[in-house]
């Protein structure tokens, strides 16, 4: 088994990033971090990364489309692939392809679909995220409100199917009883609250049935307001939950961002894309539920003008979180990959440079923090 050195990085550790660190690689996994003196005696191949940033790679939980494809269009095995491939060269290692609101036989084939590319080893898919169909009328952003439904066992049974990977799940706690959310978690799924018009006493009730998450904070939910805190009050004031955050200037006004990032433990707010399949492609526009969905100026509506997605990848996600949150580059990197796998109960695996981890990995640009290669399970893409 060959060992291939990572030199010449400014590798981020648990402790900030490593200037003279070299990472070790092999099968699959990291071997060890070492002076970079010791590299060429330890390694079989040697590869100089010339002073660029050597990050874990990136996590989106969120991922409607990419590269052309969207899940909801297309749940095959060959989409995933398309998927991955348009957002892996934004840094993105491991992704959670999301099917929005929709029939059972969908959800069926999705869940099947994605069972089927983690068996197959296709890189970078690590389970699937539901988002819907148990949502609420009045938060619907753009899904469609005629596929909205309370699940049944069966339907528990179906959606929760995944024995391959991780599932998430999210709906409005104040549509779905609380024996259905214990359900969920006992069948080992991540419980998200989103697109949900709870009171903030039905948001804790359904922390306290098995919520650990809260998908793309502030959008898409009741807001903070001085006699009712609402779902992003009960949010905020949680300490063990976590909350996915839009970065890209136009879901969230950055001092909202601020405000969360605040409220929140650190480590509890990490980075997704909610990306539509212009990531990664040419086209600016898609159809969704027989309608069409346009990307304009880096800002993705629907016929109505409400926002249907974005355009955003995960590198511009950390970029952003540097730029207009005025965060250091080591912390929007872990919102970007160590906070999302703990989220996933993937945190001893995952998200981490750290011996025995995944050689998951991606390489920015010193100077434009632009994505330079990837490595999936050690293996680059370039």
């Amino acid at each position: 088994m060959s060992t291939l050195a990572l030199t010449n990085a400014r590798v981020l550790t648990d402790d900030g990033f490593a200037a003279g660190a070299a990472v070790l690689v092999e099968g699959g996994r990291i071997l060890d971090l070492v002076a970079a003196s010791e590299a060429s005696k330890r390694a079989d191949e040697v590869r100089d990364l010339h002073g660029a940033y050597l990050l874990p790679g990136f996590i989106d939980v969120q991922v409607n489309g990419g590269g052309g494809a969207l899940f909801n269009n297309d749940t095959s095995v060959e989409a995933l692939r398309t998927m991955m491939r348009g957002h892996r060269r934004f840094g993105t290692t491991g992704m959670l392809p999301t099917l929005i609101s929709d029939d059972a036989g969908v959800m069926a084939k999705a869940v099947a679909a994605v069972r089927e590319a983690i068996a197959q080893g296709v890189p970078g898919i690590l389970g699937i995220h539901l988002e819907g169909p148990y949502l609420a009328p009045a938060r619907k952003g753009t899904h469609d409100t005629n596929k909205f439904r309370v699940p049944d066992a069966a339907e528990i049974e179906m959606a929760t199917a995944l024995d391959n990977g991780v599932t998430l799940v999210t709906l409005a706690p104040e549509r779905v009883p609380a024996d259905t959310i214990r359900a969920f978690v006992e069948r080992g799924a991540v419980v998200a609250a989103g697109h949900t018009a709870a009171s903030y006493e039905e948001t804790r009730a359904g922390i306290d049935a098995g919520v650990s998450g809260f998908t793309h904070l502030y959008n898409a939910m009741t807001p903070l307001q001085g006699r009712e805190p609402g779902v992003v009050g009960a949010a905020l004031e949680d300490p063990h939950t976590w909350c996915g955050v839009i970065v890209d200037g136009v879901h969230v006004h950055p001092a909202s961002l601020r405000v969360a990032l605040a409220a929140k433990p650190n480590g509890k707010v990490f980075l997704v894309t909610d990306a539509m399949p212009m990531v990664g492609a040419d086209s600016p526009s898609f159809d969704l539920y027989g309608e069409t969905i346009t990307e304009v100026e880096g800002v993705v509506r629907n016929a109505a003008g409400a926002l249907a997605g974005s355009a955003l990848d995960m590198a511009s996600a950390v970029r952003n979180s540097v730029r207009l949150l005025g965060l250091p580059l080591d912390e929007a990197a872990r919102m970007a990959a160590t906070y999302p796998a703990q989220f996933l109960g993937l945190g001893d695996s995952h998200g981490r440079i750290a011996p025995g981890y995944r050689a998951d990995l991606v390489a920015l640009g010193a100077d434009d923090l632009q994505v330079l290669d990837t490595w999936i399970a050690g293996v680059p893409a370039t």
